[in-house]
């Protein structure tokens, strides 16, 4: 399967700004790419490529004042496979986990482990621990949250979502996430594409996408709280403790977004491969 990514975010610059992006997509999906993925900056500016301590890709400028434009059009392979699924995977004890994914088990900004732990007890101790917990963690979150793009709001935390029963998805990842680490499962939260493949399309604009990740067994596996069942065609850019650690934009200056679409098309012909914007 072929799956044609691509995004353009425009926004104006009120007096000098410095900006790191994460719009890459992850070194591990690199075998797969079959174009160039390459953040492209309108107007042009000096740029610092480096990687953050959860490897993912950043990209570091200076934007002076007036429009500003980030943009890529890229084409990836894909298995056309759904998510992997181990309904036998087990939990790892704590003191046999990898050191590196330890800190998946502790509270960071958006997920409060200490202030939900006795609540995530009460709801899913009883249930088998393994890829059974995990699930029902899912099957609750997306039964018991409403979804919608009016309940965003950035300050909104996994207490904030258990409260109000409302949110996006990256609210429904959130809660989820802080339950598993509250039952000592390490949880990550990730970032990246997900186009309407295989389900009937939303009828909401196209966006970038947020799941999250456990560790069981030996590796980590893919859950989705908001949609809660399995897709096909994620393409992963980034991963972290929770959506802070993986913001497309963050800036240190004064910028007002004007324009913001997103585009992951499966191409069913390769001659209906888009051209990349001029």
């Amino acid at each position: 399967m072929l799956i044609q990514l691509g995004y353009d975010i425009r926004f104006r610059v009120e007096g000098r700004a410095v900006v790191v992006a994460m719009l890459n997509v992850h070194s591990s999906r690199d075998p797969d790419l079959l174009q160039e993925d390459l953040l492209r900056l309108e107007p042009a500016a000096k740029a610092v490529n480096y990687l953050d301590s959860f490897g993912n890709r950043c990209c570091r400028f200076v934007a002076l004042p007036g429009e500003l434009r980030l943009w890529n059009s890229t084409l990836i392979g894909d298995s056309g496979q759904s998510d992997a699924q181990n309904p036998d995977a087990r939990e790892v004890p704590v003191e046999d986990l990898p050191t590196d994914v330890l800190r998946f088990l502790l509270p960071s900004r958006y997920c409060e482990v200490d202030l939900l732990s006795n609540i995530a007890v009460e709801l899913f101790g009883s249930v088998a621990p393994g890829w059974q917990r995990v699930q029902a963690i899912c099957d609750w979150v997306h039964s018991k949250v409403t979804f919608g793009y009016n309940f965003a709001r950035s300050t909104k935390t996994a207490l904030d979502v258990y409260t109000e029963r409302m949110g996006v998805c990256r609210d429904f990842q959130h809660l989820a996430i802080t339950f598993c680490r509250c039952l000592n499962i390490p949880a990550r939260y990730t970032t990246g594409y997900l186009g309407d493949i295989g389900v009937p399309p939303a009828p909401s604009p196209m966006d970038f996408s947020a799941w999250f990740e456990v560790y069981l067994e030996d590796r980590w596996w893919t859950f989705d709280a908001r949609h809660n069942q399995p897709r096909i065609g994620r393409v992963l850019m980034a991963t972290g403790l929770d959506a802070a650690d993986v913001a497309i934009t963050t800036s240190f200056g004064n910028l007002r977004l004007t324009k913001f679409e997103v585009i992951t098309n499966e191409v069913i012909d390769d001659a209906a491969v888009a051209p990349r914007a001029v």
